[in-house]
């Protein structure tokens, strides 16, 4: 049997993982992107013209964008949006690596990935 168009819709399918960050003195909460916020986040590293990545852009704060764009509170909602990633980017290497990792991982974002959007 397959899924109908319902099923898909009404699926919850975002995973959410807690995260310790010990440097921070506690856990945080990990969701995956959606489509959409993967889009997003991906766009936000092209070039003006869509025609490539503009290296230096991809990598100015790629740790505290993506960190912000999958640390939630309990009900999905973003802990982290505009002058408040700035200040997330200030914030441990080491920490942000952590979170980064998990968010990577349950948005799916392979290091193949990673590689094409920092422009490695």
């Amino acid at each position: 049997m397959y899924l109908s168009a319902d099923d898909i819709l009404n699926a919850d399918d975002l995973p959410r993982e807690a995260v310790d960050v010990p440097e921070w003195g506690g856990t945080v909460l990990v969701q995956g992107m959606s489509g959409t916020d993967r889009d997003r986040f991906e766009a936000a590293m092209l070039n003006k013209d869509m025609t490539g990545v503009d290296k230096d852009k991809a990598l100015e704060m790629y740790r505290a964008r993506l960190a912000a764009a999958c640390i939630v509170d309990e009900n999905g909602k973003r802990l982290f949006q505009g002058a408040a990633v700035k200040r997330l980017g200030e914030k441990s290497a080491q920490a942000l690596s952590r979170v980064v990792d998990v968010a990577s991982r349950l948005s799916g974002l392979t290091p193949e990935d990673v590689e094409e959007l920092t422009g490695n």
